[in-house]
């Protein structure tokens, strides 16, 4: 049987596992990571299989003990490069075991618990990208402003719909709806010009562009589960963003004519 110190180191690795894949983490850098902190307090042997939901470690303290396994149940989560860049500096600063592991485990969970950018500057990023994004794709200053509008606007309802604690594809069908909502009138009651450049600048912030990188990026490890499952997850994005706007477009045809 492994002794306290160890399970703290247990509890250590799948908490540093926990917060890299409900930040958008790669699965190899889960498991990679996980493996140094535990070889970094000398366990012998160090057994970890994560997926997209789920991390199983398994630690065996040699002498012919039993190993000693925890699984770690993984929801929900959002993108947040600076948490994964976080525990990727921790791990590699790892390399005192004598260290009490109460110290990393408060470290863990600052980096955890940290906010992340407050509402005006996400808020304002979504602008940013929506608007410049419009330009980059045929628009034109007129365009940018309303791009701008929409995007803080949609941004919000998305945040709103997300406190709600909806599912990600009914906000993301719901927060693009809007967006082709609001282009439209834009253009139809607005300065807008160029429709399709309002729409698809609107849109990608919502495009699931880390999922498809991670799925590619999986796959060629060789985690082929959890390659597929991202893959999967990223095209249920894709359509629930196109069914929104899609809808919204066949309503305006349906109503108003052709665009």
């Amino acid at each position: 049987m492994i002794n306290q110190t160890q399970k703290n180191v247990l509890m250590l690795a799948l908490l540093a596992g926990e917060i890299l894949l409900k930040s958008g983490s790669e699965i190899y850098r889960v498991e990679d990571t996980v493996v140094k902190i535990c070889k970094a307090f000398r366990i012998p042997y160090a057994e970890v299989f994560a997926t997209t939901t789920g991390i199983f470690l398994s630690l065996d303290a040699g002498e012919d003990a039993f190993p000693h396994t925890l699984i770690r149940r993984i929801k929900g989560g959002r993108i947040d490069l600076g948490k994964i860049s976080a525990i990727n500096s921790f791990s590699r600063e790892l390399d005192d075991a004598n260290v009490p592991t109460e110290k990393h485990l408060s470290h863990l969970n600052d980096i955890k618990d940290a906010p992340p950018y407050r509402l005006p500057m996400q808020i304002l990023g979504a602008a940013m990208i929506t608007s410049f994004f419009t330009l980059m794709l045929g628009g034109v200053w007129q365009d940018f402003g309303c791009a701008l509008v929409s995007g803080v606007c949609t941004y919000g309802f998305a945040l709103f719909l997300d406190h709600l604690k909806l599912n990600s594809y009914i906000r993301y069908f719901f927060a693009c709806a809007l967006t082709a909502f609001l282009s439209i009138l834009s253009v139809r009651f607005g300065p807008g010009i160029n429709l399709n450049a309002i729409i698809i600048g609107g849109i990608m912030i919502f495009l699931p562009g880390l999922a498809i990188t991670n799925a590619v990026r999986d796959s060629l490890t060789g985690d082929l589960l959890a390659g597929s499952a991202r893959g999967l997850e990223a095209a249920l994005t894709a359509a629930s963003i196109a069914a929104g706007v899609g809808m919204v477009l066949a309503l305006q045809v349906l109503v108003g004519g052709a665009l």
